[in-house]
């Protein structure tokens, strides 16, 4: 039996991958959750399955967060609604594999605007309503590549690399109002992510790879830990480790053959 619990929980980027399985696990503790993404047809066929299987009171929003201006609409329209969002999970965000010089410099800018413009909009906005309560939760996805420069997604590594700072500069900054910020790091994940960035998944990625669900469930748990950041999976921990113990030129050069060979 699901048991109820009355605090909302916004997920943007709900509509698959990481997102879809945040607002699995959650409908599964009996949290009511608003549903944020681009794709409204996917974002209601997970809605009817979470309140069949769940009972859960799901809002559905079809909004483009790469549009700053939709962002406070967003949050504008639940105010009027009375929805007060407890746990902001920040999912949304994309990235592209390939040359830097031989992307199209619009596609490389869209990456910025999503995965840093607009994933810190969000935080603002939601996280003032949380400091005036003195209460609320916030986690960031960012991924294992924000610990590294890799060839041939040097954006996308920068972009998760400025989540993840963010995430441990507002862990201590907002600690003070109630606030708890933590910030996911997941490795490679099945999630329909490399489809979408044109990534080559070369055999050593499909090795490393992980499923969502335990991705999700343990940012979930360091969420309600009240963690800085966590990596999940003992290989990705792993390989952070050794970031921390080699050169920069040494492990940016295997992970760029990970990557890319």
């Amino acid at each position: 039996m699901t048991t109820k619990d009355n605090s909302w929980v916004l997920i943007t980027g709900a509509s698959s991958g990481f997102g879809e399985e945040f607002a699995r696990q959650y409908a599964e503790q009996g949290h009511p959750l608003v549903l944020v993404a681009r794709r409204l047809d996917r974002l209601q066929t997970l809605a009817e399955e979470l309140r069949r299987s769940f009972q859960a009171e799901v809002i559905v929003e079809q909004v483009d967060l790469s549009d700053i201006e939709a962002i406070t609409g967003l949050h504008e329209l639940l105010r009027e609604q009375g929805v007060v969002v407890e746990i902001l999970i920040n999912n949304a965000g994309h990235g592209l594999q390939g040359p830097f010089l031989d992307s199209q410099l619009d596609a490389v800018l869209a990456i910025v605007q999503l995965d840093v413009a607009c994933l810190t909009a969000v935080t603002h906005v939601f996280a003032q309503d949380m400091r005036k309560r003195g209460h609320g939760k916030i986690l960031l996805v960012a991924s294992l590549l924000s610990y590294l420069g890799v060839q041939n997604f040097a954006v996308y590594a920068a972009a998760k690399a400025y989540v993840l700072r963010l995430g441990e500069a507002l862990h201590r900054e907002l600690k003070s109002d109630g606030i708890t910020v933590t910030t996911l790091c997941p490795g490679m994940s099945d999630t329909g992510f490399a489809a979408a960035a044109h990534q080559k998944l070369t055999p050593a990625l499909k090795q490393l790879m992980m499923q969502p669900a335990p991705v999700v469930a343990a940012g979930i748990r360091a969420l309600q830990a009240g963690r800085i950041s966590v990596v999940p999976g003992w290989i990705n921990k792993a390989n952070v480790i050794f970031t921390w113990a080699t050169p920069r030129w040494l492990h940016q050069a295997i992970f760029s053959q990970i990557m890319n060979a």
